[in-house]
């Protein structure tokens, strides 16, 4: 498929799915999921190798993040693997500054070496999360939000970043229909002392009677 069909096919399965803003982004992100699907040759980076799947999840997802964002927000995507939904979300707003991180050092490099090939200015940290945000976790540079999809359980997550919640805004964790019992398991498991979780939004997963919900985990009020 050229560069301008894979363009045009993304344009119509985002329509199909209701999705903003691939018509005017679609070249980027033809060349994103294009390059995506040749490194994963190499490396195992995602498992939607095909329109429909790239579109409905991906994207789907990235759009669903993009729309509880704030104009100009600094934004570290943990865990980000082949850059979804990183990439994506630098794509569709260029006004936000994105980061990736990653602690993977192959896949870390896999996804400078996509950046570069798109043209795309985005920094990737080979490192994990919470050490990105910790070394920024004061000052003009840190992290209004980190966003986070299928990198783990909520309870690990909140093992990771709930010490350092005084040092980014919020987290944006994309979760499936499994939601309820992980938020339990981490209350029982003491990890939701200093933070709230509140579920802010869901969308339908493709080929499926579930759905995908996004939480917001910010740190408690101080009284």
């Amino acid at each position: 498929m050229s560069d301008a069909d894979l363009a045009a096919a993304i344009v119509a399965a985002a329509a199909r799915h209701g999705l903003a803003g691939a018509d005017e982004h679609a070249d980027r992100l033809a060349a994103y999921a294009s390059s995506l699907w040749r490194w994963n040759e190499r490396l195992n980076l995602t498992r939607h190798t095909d329109v429909e799947r790239f579109v409905a999840r991906d994207l789907g997802d990235a759009v669903a993040i993009a729309a509880h964002l704030a104009r100009g927000e600094r934004v570290l995507d943990v865990g980000t693997g082949g850059g979804v939904p990183g990439v994506l979300l630098a794509i569709l707003r260029p006004d936000l500054r994105v980061e990736l991180a990653e602690s993977v050092a192959k896949k870390a490099r896999a996804v400078t070496a996509i950046l570069e090939e798109i043209g795309l200015e985005t920094p990737v940290h080979a490192a994990a999360g919470q050490a990105v945000v910790a070394a920024r976790a004061a000052g003009p540079d840190r992290f209004d939000s980190l966003v986070v999809r299928a990198v783990a359980p909520l309870e690990k997550l909140l093992r990771w970043f709930e010490p350092l919640c005084g040092g980014y805004g919020r987290m944006l964790v994309v979760k499936g229909p499994r939601w309820e019992a992980e938020k339990a398991e981490a209350r029982l498991g003491g990890l939701s002392r200093r933070v709230l979780v509140r579920r802010i939004a869901g969308w339908p997963i493709h080929g499926s009677d579930n759905e995908s919900v996004l939480l917001e985990i910010r740190r408690r009020p101080t009284t």
